[in-house]
């Protein structure tokens, strides 16, 4: 059976032991292919920052995936350059390094492929082409000895290797030690009274079916890099929900594979931090954390949650953010969004 079609029967199937009680690792997983080195962290640090890997010099990879705003911008779609907008929420990239696959619709497998793809896209970054984006860091001058350091073999500042330096960086933006974490390392006073009974009834109601392990994404350690974890979204459409928030527009992976399976099939989202990445889901179109559980429960379970329900979960995630690291903007002349 096709990986898309038997991913929605999985989510439907009771859960086995418990795929919840796994702790964020300290350390986030690296492909064999692209070591991480201080030097190509730091490149990728100042590229994220750096708004002139943009065709006007006005949008960084920060602009859209703000550090200080749980690695989101806050808004429904993003704007790129020329205030041109994109079609689908930006999601988080905090803890993107545990991601199986990248992208709303999974068309990236590797963070390295990510990091790539905005900076040429014509409503996000909008560079001409790969080539001019080699000919814009090759006029800046700090950036040859950062190449050199970070890829010795390759020094070449070619878009390949501005993807793999990002993506390096990006393996450190990851945020273990939430209160979720230290619970389940044996501190039972790190949640509350609410959040242990969020945890019960986010796990009776059937949410852990697809937001499971410890990325709360899917069991993404059992998955190929790249085969990703999918879920049909919305599921029970006869909700006005659906048509409320516009769940049903979006053709999901439909639009990278064009196989009938995939479509609305969406990747499953971290919930890490997910308290601070208003607003919700692929459309951007819920503004709360306490609607989006509502809008999941109905859509998803085709369950009708009660206040206390929603409340108790919604605790429960709000102990899914850990602490973030402190990340400097090496740019902050030059960054104008």
């Amino acid at each position: 059976m096709p990986r898309s079609r038997l991913y929605p029967l999985l989510c439907a199937l009771p859960l086995i032991g418990s795929a919840l009680a796994e702790p964020l690792p300290t350390t986030a997983p690296q492909p064999a292919d692209n070591p991480s080195t201080p030097a190509k962290i730091e490149l990728g640090r100042r590229l994220y920052f750096d708004p002139r890997l943009s065709a006007d010099d006005t949008v960084s990879c920060n602009s859209c995936h703000d550090l200080a705003k749980g690695g989101v911008d806050g808004k429904p779609v993003s704007e790129g350059v020329g205030g041109k907008r994109g079609v689908r929420n930006s999601p988080t990239v905090w803890n993107a390094a545990f991601n199986s696959t990248q992208f709303w619709d999974g068309r990236a497998a590797t963070l390295e492929e990510q990091a790539q793809g905005p900076v040429t896209n014509p409503v996000e970054m909008a560079m001409k082409d790969a080539d001019a984006v080699a000919a814009r860091l090759k006029q800046i001058p700090e950036y040859g000895p950062a190449f050199a350091a970070a890829f010795p073999d390759d020094p070449q500042p070619s878009l390949a290797n501005v993807g793999r330096a990002i993506a390096a960086f990006e393996r450190t933006l990851i945020t273990p030690g939430s209160a979720y974490d230290r619970y389940e390392q044996g501190d039972k006073t790190a949640l509350t009274a609410q959040q242990q009974r969020g945890l019960a009834t986010f796990t009776e109601v059937g949410c852990v079916a697809c937001h499971s392990g410890p990325a709360f994404n899917g069991p993404q350690p059992s998955l190929p890099l790249g085969t990703g974890f999918y879920q049909r979204f919305p599921t029970f459409t006869d909700s006005p929900l659906v048509a409320k928030y516009g769940l049903d527009k979006d053709q999901g992976r439909y639009e990278v594979t064009h196989q009938e399976a995939d479509r609305h099939m969406f990747k499953v989202p971290t919930l890490r931090n997910v308290a601070l990445t208003a607003p919700y889901f692929h459309t951007g179109s819920v503004p709360t954390l306490p609607e989006a559980v509502r809008v999941m429960g109905k859509v998803q379970l085709n369950r009708d949650l009660t206040d206390a329900q929603v409340d108790d979960i919604v605790a429960f995630l709000g102990a899914l953010s850990g602490p973030f690291p402190k990340v400097d903007n090496p740019h902050p002349a030059t960054a104008k969004r």
